[in-house]
């Protein structure tokens, strides 16, 4: 992605004054294909008083940048049109510069390709802690725009919402449906990897991974293929009758 200037105006200026709603009067753009990704972080920033856009796509997230001018910005780092860091460093080039950039992911070793992009911090999903929701973003602040003396931290935590999470397993499952090459299979593994982790599902978990570390040794990918599709659809059918 080459350089560009994202915005015609200065990003706001802003400072945090609530202590129980640190991010009162923040915006946050949330850049993630995942619905139960994006609605972790959609509750996570009401409760600290933030308000949130949404974008699914690198595409769709640089229409939002033209218009409106977001405190923070949280890039999914596999999306379905390019590399999370690719986006991540478009933005960090820009100028203005939005105030907080954060990667986020499935995969923790995602954290390095992140920062070296430029992003200020990185979130590890599933991001259920509002604690540590909050931390990143104001850690990623100008030392003058944090909250100033002592704060309680909250213990608040986000589970996965179930409705969120049949939407992720039916976009797989539709994803796998139309696949007729190989090009998907990158993309089909690191979405699953980050709905299994939100949902806490080991075995699909692994089952991703495994799925990823063929496809890049070069292995036949038939068994792994059939073996997600199944799992998949027994998900899908355990939350049908839930």
């Amino acid at each position: 992605m080459e350089q560009e200037n994202i915005g015609a105006e200065d990003f706001p200026t802003w400072r945090a004054t609530l202590p129980n709603r640190p991010l009162t009067g923040l915006t946050v753009l949330v850049v993630e294909d995942s619905r139960v990704a994006s609605e972790a972080v959609r509750l996570l920033c009401l409760r600290s008083g933030a308000r949130i856009r949404r974008a699914d796509s690198i595409r769709s997230a640089l229409r939002h940048l033209k218009t409106y001018r977001p405190g923070a910005v949280i890039v999914d780092m596999g999306l379905p049109d390019g590399d999370g860091a690719d986006m991540i460093a478009t933005i960090a080039r820009a100028m203005p510069r939005v105030p907080v950039i954060l990667g986020i992911s499935g995969d923790p070793a995602r954290r390095e390709a992140a920062i070296a992009a430029g992003a200020d911090g990185f979130l590890a999903k599933p991001v259920e802690s509002l604690a540590l929701f909050q931390e990143a973003i104001l850690a990623a602040l100008p030392p003058d725009a944090r909250p100033q003396g002592l704060r309680i931290l909250p213990d608040e935590t986000i589970p996965a919402d179930p409705e969120a999470l049949r939407d992720d397993l039916a976009h797989v499952a539709d994803v796998l449906a139309e696949a007729e090459d190989t090009a998907a299979i990158d993309y089909i593994a690191r979405f699953l990897a980050g709905v299994a982790r939100s949902a806490h599902d080991r075995m699909l978990e692994d089952a991703a991974a495994t799925l990823a570390r063929d496809h890049a040794q070069g292995r036949a990918l038939a068994t792994g293929l059939a073996r997600i599709s199944g799992l998949v659809q027994d998900r899908l059918a355990s939350a049908r009758n839930a």
